[in-house]
């Protein structure tokens, strides 16, 4: 590190923490706080979720794996696709109409209230934990940089990301990692750039690759410790499940979008574009270090350090230090979304039913910031335990193959089959976390699901992969069984809690019959009015959007590049008296942060 970058590295700390901080200004209510005031749209939305994917342990992580064993290190990121689907058209279509504001809340409404707090429980420790693992990766990375303690670092990083977060919650969030998930790509990309032309080009680089590099998948089921069923049963299915059914923070982040399509929009986004660019931006350092040593550039280099020390052969003073700010953007953009994740389940599901219930909304709004400085603390408090594994990626795959599978498999059984009742969810969640505790002392019982890999006498270490079939298919085998002995099969109406036609869905959401009509949008002239909630069109405007009396609107500022930060959900309520102009209450322009002098956009919602 020399003087300059430390310089950028202090002047990136400070810019995300002026920056974050200033979005404070939008989180007056905990809809705010929590969901962004449902206002975004779906690009902004996509590319803040693409830098939330990219932990900071990613480019530690993937560079190692990518030095070891070369293109296969995507797999992780390509089995991701396998699951999207049943993401897209079955849990989000839920989750969006029927307003819930957490997993847990879900559960109650799915299960009863036993299984909420079950759930609550094991979802704290979930996230609590993953707050844990970036903050030591970050610690592991900075610690290679500037010799101070990797608890110290982490500290550091715990401090910046709390604040921000704390003062501004998901719109803070949202608007950081946009700035942070093109930081990250970008110098991800600028990296593979400076590498190839260091070495003379791609042909070479490609050349001085060994051929068991070149593939984008391991082989079957070795080594014990990166084979492609491992990897695909850890990875792409317990952990890529957990990642997108039960990570509050990404259901945060969708539930702030404003329409569904507008979320649909941002999935495909993620998945068909940026998820490929940030495979390779987060591997290519791996990919780079093995050509450098094969091609006597550079000499024989430990796996845990790659990332550090290409970035240090490759760059100049000034460059170094903007690439390490993309690490330290990779972590900050996803601890953050954790922290405002965890502070939202204490608050919704701990606190208000529970504690204060029926306060006011400023006084839960204020525990959630308290309670974001405490999932700070307690994640920090984790960092010791994770220095005692060998490598961030096996810490990372011990505890996803430990923690998910139970919590995995309520969510897809829950929302998949309505003959699933109450008590099989607490069974398959007590019965699945003892199993998978049973096996951390007997690991041969993992051996039936190990798919021939070799434990070599040690267990532990080749097993901790393949747990997360074991967990799954005990799991799922809890959950199925007792739900075919239980007599207490649900016979309510599921719609809105289990897959429905999206018809009914929208009903639910609105109250009443949804008006599928296809309108045009508006760009038309604010009257203020001061009656409270007030928005009325003159009945040809009504007309040009398709809208009716009790139909949901949306409102924004004229200019896209905002990405719905000045906007506002609304309900028409009637007809207005003169053509060419809404009248719209104040309270409604103030919480959109919409300016009545100058004209907005009004499109129909549902």
């Amino acid at each position: 590190m020399t003087t300059i970058d430390t310089v950028i590295l202090i002047g990136y700390f400070l810019f995300i923490l002026g920056f974050g901080a200033f979005f404070g200004k939008y989180a007056t209510t905990t809809k705010d706080f929590f969901f962004g005031g449902q206002r975004f749209s779906w690009w902004l939305i996509a590319m803040s979720c693409a830098s939330m994917v990219v932990g900071s342990y990613s480019f530690v992580k993937y560079s190692a794996v990518a030095y070891e064993f070369g293109f296969a290190s995507t797999q992780s990121y390509l089995n991701d696709w396998a699951l999207i689907p049943l993401w897209l058209f079955g849990w989000f279509p839920i989750i969006y109409y029927s307003r819930v504001q957490s997993i847990p809340e879900y559960m109650e409404r799915r299960f009863g209230t036993v299984t909420r707090v079950v759930i609550t429980v094991l979802l704290l420790v979930y996230m609590v934990g993953y707050i844990g693992i970036n903050f030591f990766t970050l610690g592991v990375a900075l610690n290679g940089l500037i010799p101070w303690s990797v608890f110290g670092w982490a500290v550091v990083i715990a401090v910046v990301t709390a604040v921000y977060v704390t003062f501004g919650g998901q719109t803070s969030v949202i608007m950081t990692d946009l700035i942070q998930g093109f930081l990250l790509i970008f110098a991800g990309f600028f990296l593979f750039f400076l590498g190839l032309d260091y070495i003379g080009g791609f042909d070479i680089f490609w050349d001085a690759l060994p051929k068991d590099h070149k593939t984008a998948f391991s082989p079957l089921n070795e080594p014990a410790d990166f084979s492609a069923v491992g990897i695909f049963w850890q990875d792409g299915v317990a952990n890529t499940a957990a990642f997108y059914f039960l990570n509050q923070g990404l259901i945060m982040r969708f539930l702030s979008v404003r329409t569904e399509k507008d979320g649909r929009r941002a999935v495909f986004t993620i998945v068909l574009i940026l998820m490929p660019l940030t495979a390779i931006a987060v591997s290519n350092a791996g990919w780079l270090g093995t050509a450098l040593v094969n091609l006597g550039l550079m000499e024989n280099l430990a796996p845990r350090d790659v990332f550090i020390q290409v970035t240090d052969f490759l760059c100049n003073p000034g460059v170094f230090g903007f690439i390490i700010a993309a690490l330290i953007a990779a972590l900050m953009s996803t601890v953050d979304s954790l922290i405002n994740a965890v502070s939202a389940i204490f608050v919704n599901d701990v606190w208000r039913p529970y504690v204060r219930p029926k306060a006011a909304d400023r006084h839960y709004l204020s525990i959630a910031r308290y309670a974001s400085i405490v999932a700070s603390i307690v994640g920090l408090s984790l960092v010791p335990v994770y220095m005692q594994f060998d490598s961030i990626y096996s810490a990372h795959a011990t505890f996803t193959a430990a923690i998910t599978p139970p919590l995995v498999s309520v969510i897809l059984l829950g929302f998949l089959w309505k003959r699933f009742t109450a008590r099989a969810a607490v069974a398959t969640m007590v019965g699945g976390a003892a199993a998978i505790a049973f096996s951390f002392f007997v690991p041969a019982v993992i051996t039936p699901f190990a798919h021939g890999v070799d434990p070599g006498g040690e267990y532990h270490h080749a097993f901790k992969f393949m747990r997360a079939l074991y967990g799954m298919a005990m799991s799922l085998g809890i959950g199925v069984v007792t739900s075919l002995l239980d007599r207490s099969a649900p016979t309510r109406d599921l719609c809105g809690l289990t897959v429905s036609p999206r018809k009914d869905l929208m009903r639910l959401f609105k109250g009443s019959e949804p008006n599928l009509r296809p309108g045009s949008t508006l760009l038309i002239p604010v009257r203020s009015v001061a009656e409270e909630g007030a928005v009325r069109l003159s009945p040809a405007d009504a007309e040009t959007i398709a809208a009716d009396p009790g139909d949901h609107l949306y409102l924004s500022d004229r200019r896209w590049w905002y990405g719905g930060l000045k906007s506002v959900h609304a309900i028409l309520s009637g007809n207005g008296s003169e053509p060419g102009v809404i009248e719209v209450g104040e309270d409604l322009l103030k919480r959109g942060l919409l300016d009545p002098k100058n004209p907005i956009k009004v499109t129909k919602v549902l």
